[in-house]
């Protein structure tokens, strides 16, 4: 039991005068009395609030959390009392998830007749971080009738959340991805079905059409060019291996290089289910963490984001050796190779190129590293003291040794991006996407 400020002030009118009148008998019993009238009134006030046990208080809230975003979570109140009363409540929510509202919910619930109705008061958790929290209980005050005490009860609600990755950027990305693709095939006159090694159909020439493309004994046969129409292959295989390792620790827009590479990670996974390829995955770090061979469908992306979900960096130097050898040992269908990682030095580069370059001709490496804006920002700013000249140099010499590395994987055969963060996701969508119109796989 809480007293309230009302009770303190009318407690102080009874107790103040007492001081000053405990020589005058008649009115310091009448002063006694009234504060003994004033504590059974409190007590009163106590036994007439409502009991808990007969209101009911729940937290509803998504089973899934996605990080990145506000995430909704509701407290709903209801009862058969015949008294209107108001609830000020208290979430335990859990301290690293940033909360986006008030922190102290005031719900007066109706009643409706006989029958329960329910009133709901929620608030956000903004989650900037994957990873499994706790919920605590759900603190509640009621205010007494007279408005004498708060009768504060403490209800058990504790459970667990799960912060989830972002699947909905991957939709966003696979919807802008394609809308960007049929906007550069609308641009020629023929519409392009692919170019994978599926024969479809034969059709008329269209001017914009390769050569390659021309089928000379259709052509004879009918006496006009005819072309070749291929149709995109379907169940084929990628493969996303993610560096853990301590370059990925770096945050960029509010999240780390990690989870932007897992959102890349879903993204592709999103749009190669849709498509009918095979989907693998494979985190590493010093050691291999997690590897899910290419499998299609729907159960194989929830598998992958049950996968990653808790994956963290570590402040280790990933193991490109391990990473690929296991790879290899355990993937032995041609695969779309995307390999997710940071580059800073030409040892950390070369290591890398070494074995990547293993990886061909069986498979198509795509290396993407993520972009740091703040070494081109640094580039592109006018220095001003000696100091900015020399961080300036470094910064150079560190983006010419990415620049030579992702040039390299090309001149072997493979395939390289270079993206900011904030585009890594819709870039590499766009680049599977290129591979499988070109028939690369």
């Amino acid at each position: 039991m809480i007293f309230t400020r009302r009770f303190f002030i009318l407690f102080a009118l009874g107790v103040l005068p007492l001081i000053f009148a405990w020589g005058t008998p008649g009115v310091k019993w009448g002063l006694i009395v009234y504060d003994l009238a004033l504590l059974l009134a409190a007590y009163v006030d106590y036994r007439r609030t409502e009991n808990i046990s007969k209101i009911e208080i729940t937290r509803h809230m998504p089973r899934r959390f996605m990080i990145g975003e506000e995430n909704d979570v509701q407290i709903t109140i209801s009862h058969r009392l015949p008294r209107r009363f108001t609830l000020t409540i208290k979430d335990e929510y859990p301290s690293g998830l940033e909360l986006r509202g008030e922190r102290l919910l005031i719900a007066t619930p109706k009643r409706h007749g006989t029958a329960y109705r329910q009133t709901a008061v929620g608030y956000k958790l903004y989650a900037a971080s994957r990873g499994d929290y706790g919920f605590g209980d759900i603190v509640v005050r009621r205010r007494g009738p007279w408005g004498l005490i708060i009768k504060q009860d403490r209800i058990k609600a504790a459970e667990g959340v799960k912060v989830y990755p972002n699947i909905n950027e991957a939709r966003r990305h696979e919807l802008s991805a394609q809308r960007n693709r049929q906007m550069l095939i609308g641009s020629r006159k023929t519409r392009i079905r692919g170019q994978g090694r599926e024969f479809e159909s034969l059709r008329d020439y269209v001017r914009g059409d390769e050569m390659r493309h021309i089928s000379w004994t259709a052509t004879a046969r009918r006496g006009r060019l005819i072309t070749r129409q291929y149709q995109i292959e379907r169940n084929q295989s990628i493969v996303v291996m993610i560096d853990a390792g301590r370059l990925m620790t770096s945050r960029i827009e509010h999240l780390s290089k990690l989870d932007h590479a897992i959102n890349a990670a879903l993204a592709i996974g999103y749009v190669a289910t849709r498509g009918g390829d095979n989907i693998g995955l494979l985190v590493f770090n010093r050691q291999v963490a997690t590897y899910l061979p290419p499998q299609r469908g729907h159960a194989q992306l929830a598998a992958m984001t049950e996968a990653l979900y808790n994956i963290k960096a570590q402040m280790i130097e990933p193991s490109y050796a391990r990473a690929f050898q296991y790879l290899s040992q355990n993937c032995k269908r041609r695969s779309l190779v995307v390999i997710l990682t940071d580059l800073v030095d030409r040892d950390a580069s070369a290591e890398l190129l070494a074995y990547t370059a293993t990886l061909l001709p069986r498979h198509l490496p795509l290396i993407v590293t993520i972009g740091d804006k703040d070494l081109r920002a640094l580039v592109a700013q006018e220095p001003r003291k000696i100091e900015d000249v020399y961080q300036q140099s470094v910064a150079e010499e560190l983006l010419q040794q990415r620049e030579e590395a992702l040039a390299r994987i090309t001149e072997l055969g493979g395939l390289a991006l270079d993206v900011p963060a904030g585009q890594l996701s819709l870039q590499l969508v766009n680049q599977y996407l290129e591979v499988k119109e070109r028939g690369l796989l």
